[in-house]
């Protein structure tokens, strides 16, 4: 399903990737329209409805929850939305997936939490079993902001710029421990409809959310796709919704090839959507490999 208009596709600028292979992050304003917002907004708190009927939100109220489209195909137009999909295509290439993402929403936390320890890289394992220092990025975050978080202490993402080149921060000798903020961490402002994309090296955590404001969000993983996904999405191709995503979208949401290795190793570039695209619009770019066939 895409709610945006087709419009040609454009790479993301020589400055913009300086500043990511620096900062680790961008912060980029006014991707979603206000209608756009308000869609992805609805679906998401339509599900923190329905979990706080089940009995599936956390002690505090909050919801975090994983395979975003399968439980909120509405958001569908979110994978790849040309204003934010051109970061992913631009640093990845063309034979990626989605292999993580989730919804969240965070009500007012009244009682002052410990100082606990949330900074964490992306990639699970990755950061065990990667020998390198730095590791390679392996995958890069799109964080769709759905509500007013554009003054701390309103559950704000937290960053420590430039740490997506440092494999390991101090911090506390075990979980449950409190531990302060390392030096240098940023709390990010955004309004509703802004974007961060970012490194998932890049070393991060939610601060909490003391404010009257309702933090929701959207937030997609992309990586390649001989990278196994973490998202529930086998049983996609047999619901309805499926025939009312694009190509693209069905290839981000594993649908594309006949399952087996070779396909999702890259061999076959002219059956895999967003190769056809990027051919088709001229932005396979020879001076950056993974955008080769």
């Amino acid at each position: 399903m895409s709610l945006v208009a087709e419009q040609t596709w454009t790479p993301m600028t020589a400055e913009e990737r300086a500043q990511f292979q620096r900062d680790g992050f961008l912060v980029i304003p006014a991707v979603l329209t206000e209608d756009e917002v308000a869609v992805a907004r609805t679906a998401i708190l339509r599900s923190k409805e329905k979990a706080a009927r089940e009995g599936g939100l956390g002690p505090t109220g909050a919801l975090h929850q994983l395979s975003a489209v399968t439980n909120n195909p509405e958001i569908a137009f979110l994978l790849d939305h040309p204003k934010a999909f051109k970061y992913i295509w631009s640093l990845l290439g063309w034979n990626v997936h989605v292999y993580h993402s989730h919804v969240d929403v965070h009500p007012q936390i009244h009682e002052k939490q410990k100082d606990w320890w949330h900074w964490h890289q992306d990639g699970g394992r990755q950061n065990r079993e990667l020998e390198t220092d730095p590791r390679p990025m392996m995958s890069v975050k799109l964080a769709y902001w759905l509500s007013d978080v554009s003054e701390t202490g309103r559950g704000n993402f937290t960053v420590l710029p430039g740490s997506h080149l440092t494999n390991w921060l101090p911090g506390p000798p075990s979980r449950g421990v409190p531990w302060p903020q390392p030096e240098g961490a940023l709390q990010i402002t955004a309004n509703p409809g802004d974007l961060v994309v970012f490194d998932r090296r890049l070393w991060h955590a939610r601060s909490d959310n003391y404010s009257p404001i309702t933090r929701v969000g959207a937030f997609f993983g992309y990586t390649y796709r001989w990278v196994a996904g973490r998202d529930d999405v086998a049983g996609l191709p047999g619901t309805p919704e499926w025939e009312t995503f694009t190509p693209v979208q069905q290839q981000l949401l594993g649908g594309v090839g006949v399952g087996d290795g070779d396909h999702a190793w890259g061999h076959y570039p002219e059956s895999t959507p967003l190769y056809l695209e990027l051919k088709r619009q001229g932005l396979l770019d020879s001076s950056i490999p993974a955008l080769i066939p």
